[in-house]
């Protein structure tokens, strides 16, 4: 029974969130079990990392999967949502360094076992606060299954797939150029590398020919890693230095030779069409060395000095070195020219620090062949990306990827199961240390000191969560996943290596769709960052305006695919509507009789119920195919309009004539339909404002144990009225002509006023005269057909059914019905002669459709006979100036 007495008049987000979730969870309705009966729909969320906090860019990711995943689930899915966090490798640990710097502490001094030991305590500490966070948004995820990249299962699955991959020859250890950054003194993988164009110069150095003769003038972007040339190379078919080939030039401030080669790498076109090749720090020129057989000199050190093979320089920091060696080019006199040069500069993702391309002993990963599959998938359609046009950037990233460098000079992470004999270093790849070397008998043996990327590990995390590599009821139930929800930017990142190893690993693509989408900008369309102080916190908005106002205001913003701007007024019009929606329930819920059952009587209704229940019907149809879609934005903006305007608006102020009457077979009706509606209203706006319609379903109206285990709504046919829909849409056509004519005229709305329709629809008119009278302010209403007089002294309008006139006397300001008159009068002009134009166009006659074709001249015959009865409308206003 509706405690009446008690209920809140105004809607406190504060009072009802914070209990709603602890009652959701305590009663285990986020949890998704193995049902054979039930289709599985499943979710597995991008982990974020330990070291985050919720930021505006979390809270839309989250709000599309919780509004997916709350659909399905009242859909009758068997739902799961996974959550999890990742152990962020190169984030934490950076934390816990600049944490232990602060008291005097280095990871060298302590040593690994101790950090490892400090790491997993801020873990404890710190981990779970995003995941509280994203509780206080309301996200219903499945928090008994919550995992950890780290934890003892992910861990497991992460040594297996190494593992399995090495004995394929599809994992190895070798030299190659890595991408490092000096700062985090760790190396990248390509896809961690962010590049922008910066200002800077191309120095023209002159390389003398050991012979004596002139020799070749090379053009460089760094200038100090010419002390690790090897070569210079020409094109083959470049004649100006055809005489060159196969001779030496020196190497300036070093004085040494080095030979000059042909490569098809060359681009005659740049700088002066000869390079130095450095085989040691740059990706191209490390496959020309191959090629040629050349020498590969590294002359930086891992945290960006010069080394040993530097000379003079060694010491030196990169850029200092490289102001150093251009004031030495230019004392020897072979700096030909500085000139300014903007280029794309690589930077790391996490600390911005730009970064050196070095020759380093690295783990890789072989990709040619893995990625092959997984490109598969998606010419298939196993995988769908939602829009379609983000499957080009995929093609690009996998149809060229290169070998992936897997190994990461940190501590926190998974460490690389390779152990090596400390007696004659024979490496061996296992589950577990090895107890004698098979090589030598040795029986001590040292794990290899690096981690792997956390790319890796999250990479299996479809699948490593549900169990693999043990062969569990969740992984064959809930695999493949059903939509990733991810973001633009990861697409190479994360996106393309979980397919991959799907693909490897299950023999199945990871999920069927993945559903794009942008950032949050701010309300300039910035991208919001600590350098601009722009970011928006999301708790912050939580507090004030709560989770719902802000997951709405961020759901009718959403398209797939597309940036979104964050604006603090729309968040507050969201307030807004959770305050209409909660006046208008009480409203209902305090005109509910005691104990009413809500069955619906349908030959009871009266026109207007026919049509707010045949909008229903339409709005769930178009609402389920939204979300179907994953066009959340749309179903989200349907669902508003239906409840603020057809629902509130206008159905509620129909209904208050029979609630308030002496029928109590109309008020039964009136209270059967607006609790119908209502309910089912708040069960499509459940997804997008989870608090407020459970409040209102269980407390206020008391419809059932829990909203979110309601079924989700199904349009009955029997429920539409077609005609009557049509009907009474031509009534609130009327309804609208008049409170605008009145308005145009500053008539206020205690003044009634007799209104006149000229109609042949007078038996729809006498249906609904009630509401014609309460809602357009009239003293009575008179029909009168279509071909009767015009009233004397009366303000006019055509509406869709007919002409409604006003004779409102002294009331009229005749000047500005004229002025209203001759501006409706040129606006059907216009949409006259814009019908015209196109019907009188032989290629749209002939092209178009039919039926489109038709439309036009609907239109225009429907515009014709409105100019006609406004310019009727003209004369007779024309006579009363006279």
């Amino acid at each position: 029974m509706i405690d009446k007495e008690n209920l809140n008049k105004a809607y406190d987000h504060r009072q009802v969130e914070d209990k709603l979730y602890a009652r959701w969870t305590e009663r285990g309705y986020f949890h998704g079990e193995v049902d054979e009966k039930k289709k599985p729909f499943t979710i597995v969320i991008p982990p974020p990392n330990i070291t985050g906090q919720l930021h505006m860019g979390h809270a839309l990711d989250e709000m599309i999967q919780d509004a997916i995943i709350r659909f399905r689930r009242m859909q009758g899915y068997a739902a799961l949502w996974l959550p999890g966090t990742d152990h962020a490798s190169i984030a934490t640990e950076v934390k816990i360094v600049n944490q232990m710097a602060e008291e005097g502490l280095t990871k060298e001094g302590i040593g690994r076992e101790a950090f490892l030991e400090r790491a997993w305590k801020w873990k404890e500490q710190y981990g779970g606060r995003i995941v509280s966070q994203l509780k206080k948004l309301g996200s219903s995820c499945d928090w008994e299954r919550e995992r950890f990249t780290m934890d003892e299962g992910c861990s497991r699955a992460v040594k297996e797939v190494f593992i399995r991959l090495y004995e394929k020859g599809l994992i190895y250890r070798g030299n190659r150029i890595i991408n490092w950054c000096p700062n985090c003194q760790t190396a990248l993988s390509d896809a961690e590398v962010e590049y922008e164009e910066q200002a800077s110069h191309l120095w023209h150095i002159r390389y003398a020919a050991e012979d004596g003769g002139e020799g070749i003038v090379v053009a460089t972007t760094r200038p100090e890693t010419m002390l690790g040339d090897t070569a210079v190379a020409v094109h083959p078919e470049d004649e100006r230095y055809a005489h060159l080939v196969g001779k030496n030039v020196i190497l300036p401030l070093l004085d040494k030779p080095i030979p000059v080669v042909a490569d098809e790498y060359v681009d005659r076109e740049f700088g002066t069409g000869a390079v130095k090749i450095t085989p040691a720090h740059d990706p191209n020129d490390f496959e020309v060395a191959t090629r040629h057989d050349l020498p590969i000199i590294r002359v930086l050190t891992d945290d960006g000095k010069m080394n040993e093979n530097a000379g003079k320089y060694e010491g030196m920091d990169r850029y200092e070195a490289r102001a150093a060696i251009e004031a030495d080019l230019q004392a020897a006199g072979v700096l030909v020219k500085k000139e300014d040069y903007a280029h794309n500069v690589g930077s790391c993702y996490r600390c911005h620090t730009t970064v050196e391309p070095m020759v380093s002993r690295q783990w890789f990963v072989s990709m040619k062949e893995l990625a092959k599959p997984a490109i598969e998938a998606v010419r298939r359609g196993d995988v769908q990306f939602i829009p379609e046009r983000f499957d080009k950037i995929y093609y690009n990233w996998m149809e060229n990827v290169r070998d992936w460098c897997i190994s990461r000079q940190l501590w926190w992470g998974h460490r690389i199961p390779a152990y090596y004999c400390d007696e004659c270093g024979e490496m061996a790849v296992a589950r577990e240390m090895p107890k004698t070397c098979e090589k030598c008998g040795g029986t001590h043996f040292h794990q290899d000191e690096d981690v792997l990327d956390t790319w890796f590990s999250s990479g299996l995390w479809p699948f490593s969560t549900l169990g693999w590599p043990d062969k569990t009821p969740e992984l064959d139930f809930f695999y493949p996943t059903s939509v990733l929800v991810t973001g633009y930017d990861i697409i190479f990142f994360w996106v393309a290596r979980m397919i991959t190893f799907g693909m490897e690993v299950m023999g199945k693509a990871p999920f069927k769709y993945v559903n794009i989408h942008g950032i949050v900008r701010d309300s300039q369309g910035r991208k919001m960052s600590k350098s601009l102080n722009n970011g928006i916190d999301p708790l912050e908005v939580i507090e004030k305006y709560g989770a719902d106002a802000l997951r709405f205001s961020l759901a009718v913003g959403v398209s797939p695919g597309n940036d979104m701007r964050y604006y603090d007024e729309k968040v507050n019009a969201a307030g807004n509507f959770a305050n209409k929606i909660w006046n208008a329930s009480r409203f209902v819920a305090m005109n509910l009789p005691e104990d009413f059952a809500g069955g619906l009587e349908p030959e009871h209704f009266d026109v207007s119920d026919q049509w707010i229940v045949s909008r229903l019907q339409q709005v769930i149809r178009d609402v389920s195919d939204n979300m179907e879609k994953f066009e959340l934005g749309l179903a989200a903006q349907k669902v508003y309009d239906f409840i603020w305007s057809e629902y509130c608006d206008w159905y509620i102020e129909m209904a208050k004539s029979r609630l308030y009457g002496e029928d109590a077979a109309e008020k039964k009706t009136a209270c059967q339909v607006l609790r119908y509606v209502l309910i089912n209203a708040l069960k499509l706006l459940h997804p997008f404002m989870p608090f407020i319609t459970e409040e209102i379903y269980t407390e206020m109206l008391g419809a059932g144990e829990s909203i979110m285990i309601s079924d989700w709504p199904a349009a009955e046919p029997s429920l539409v009225f077609p005609g009557e829909e049509e009907s009474m849409g031509e009534i609130m056509e009327v309804v609208r002509s008049v409170r605008n004519t009145r308005a145009g005229m500053n008539v206020p709305p205690s003044k009634k006023a007799k209104i006149i329709l000229r109609t042949e629809k007078a038996d729809m008119v006498h249906a609904t005269e009630a509401y014609l009278k309460k809602l357009a302010y009239a003293s009575e209403v008179e029909v009168i057909a279509p071909g009767a007089p015009e009233p004397e002294n009366a303000a006019g309008a055509v509406v869709p059914m007919g002409e409604v006139f006003l004779p409102l006397g002294e009331l009229i300001d005749v000047k500005k019905e004229m002025e209203r008159l001759l501006k409706e009068k040129k606006s059907l002009e216009g949409e006259i002669a814009r019908a015209g134009g196109k019907l009188n166009n032989e290629k749209f006659v002939s092209k178009a459709p039919a039926k489109v074709v038709e439309e036009e001249r609907a239109k225009l015959a429907k515009y014709t006979d409105m100019l006609e009865k406004v310019e009727k409308r003209i004369a007779s206003v024309e006579a009363l100036q006279k």
